[in-house]
């Protein structure tokens, strides 16, 4: 497995752009992007139980299995907007459908942005009529920054695998600086394959990676109404089937390539300045060691002071005691990089705190935790909390 240049569009059969229609008054707002013939498509779609019109429209979408295109707006989610919200959703993919002379049921819609707005129906048809025609080989970038809200910069990423049966590649681009919890997977990811997978063997290899990657990254804790991941399988190279080393290889780039647009998630999230890697080993079982690790992960307190670089272990404690897991304090440790703060619930006689204070002047940082309950291990990634995270929320209207 390699890195390759072009994002989603290093995936041949897939076309994409994107442009700015008007929805914001300046960067690029309005993605599409395309395969060549219907692809098998998998897809995961957020928890919140006050979904976008979008996310209910893909999710009554993906029962057929096939998917060819994907209209994606930024700046207006297109959520709390009721019956038309979902009307303006249908009229998306219609006229996406008509310009591509594609069944408008192939067509998939997504929103990001502000909740509560409805679409601005007129810049968004006309943005249409005049994406189709920049559709490209090389639009993988464009299509990239058009997706993007809070972010500051584009996520996307490409490999390419040697198998036995011959090359598949893999390619993806996603969006997301806040709000962000996955409970499946909080943000915007759009991914295709040039391999022929069928839709049930593609949904159980995306669910496997969304696990391993989005599943285990936070940024606030919050979950998002429009989220979703996407997976299209143009069909246009090797056929693949679960079983066998050449399965198991794509499922690890599948893993490589989620995991890696997560990290790129994280590391962009709105007024970070560190990353975090908080690993808690020696669970009972996976999620007692999930549950102690996103109670760190998302506690403010703890984000704080990595913000601030204090060396406050006391708020770690904490956090792993109020997780509700069952731990033994008196059989945790803690870390930070290399150096054990606390043995056995309480401050390590031996600790080297000028180390450990250095270690918290890195960009990223590693939290760990022994539970000495078992030998189950986690890692969730998450961020500081900065000030600069308080001015563009207080700000930005959701």
């Amino acid at each position: 497995m390699r890195q390759i240049t072009g994002g989603i569009t290093a995936v041949s059969g897939i076309l994409a752009a994107g442009i700015n229609c008007g929805i914001k008054s300046q960067n690029k707002d309005l993605a599409l992007v395309v395969s060549r013939k219907p692809a098998t498509v998998a897809a995961m779609f957020t928890t919140n139980e006050a979904k976008a019109a979008p996310v209910q429209l893909c999710q009554q979408r993906l029962a057929a299995g096939l998917a060819q295109a994907v209209i994606i707006n930024s700046g207006n989610a297109n959520a709390g907007t009721g019956a038309k919200g979902m009307a303006d959703g249908r009229r998306m993919a219609e006229l996406t459908a008509k310009g591509l002379g594609i069944d408008p049921g192939l067509v998939w819609v997504a929103s990001t942005g502000i909740i509560g707005a409805p679409l601005p129906m007129d810049k968004i048809a006309a943005g249409i009529q005049g994406l189709i025609p920049q559709l490209d080989s090389s639009g993988g970038e464009a299509a990239a920054e058009a997706i993007l809200t809070t972010d500051t910069r584009p996520k996307q990423l490409a490999v390419k695998l040697s198998l036995e049966a011959g090359e598949v590649i893999l390619g993806g681009m996603a969006k997301g600086a806040g709000m962000i919890r996955p409970k499946l997977a909080t943000m915007l990811c759009f991914l295709a394959t040039d391999a022929k997978i069928e839709p049930a063997h593609l949904q159980s290899a995306l669910k496997l990676a969304v696990e391993q990657s989005f599943n285990l990254i936070t940024i606030d804790g919050d979950t998002s109404t429009n989220d979703m991941v996407m997976l299209l399988a143009t069909g246009e190279g090797v056929t693949l089937d679960p079983g066998g080393r050449d399965w198991e290889a794509f499922e690890e780039g599948l893993m490589y390539l989620t995991r890696e647009l997560a990290y790129q998630l994280v590391w962009d999230a709105e007024g970070a300045t560190k990353l975090i890697r908080v690993q808690v080993a020696q669970g009972r079982d996976k999620e007692q060691a999930r549950r102690v690790a996103f109670a760190i992960a998302d506690s403010n307190l703890v984000k704080c002071a990595f913000f601030g670089q204090h060396l406050n272990w006391g708020r770690i404690l904490a956090a792993a005691g109020y997780a509700e897991a069952g731990i033994d304090p008196r059989r945790l440790d803690i870390y930070i990089g290399g150096v054990k703060l606390v043995e056995g619930g309480a401050k390590s006689a031996g600790a080297d705190e000028a180390q450990a204070q250095a270690e918290l002047a890195r960009r990223e940082i590693t939290v760990r935790l022994t539970l000495g309950q078992g030998n189950s291990t986690v890692e969730v990634l998450t961020c500081d909390f900065s000030a600069d995270y308080v001015k563009i929320n207080a700000h930005y209207q959701t």
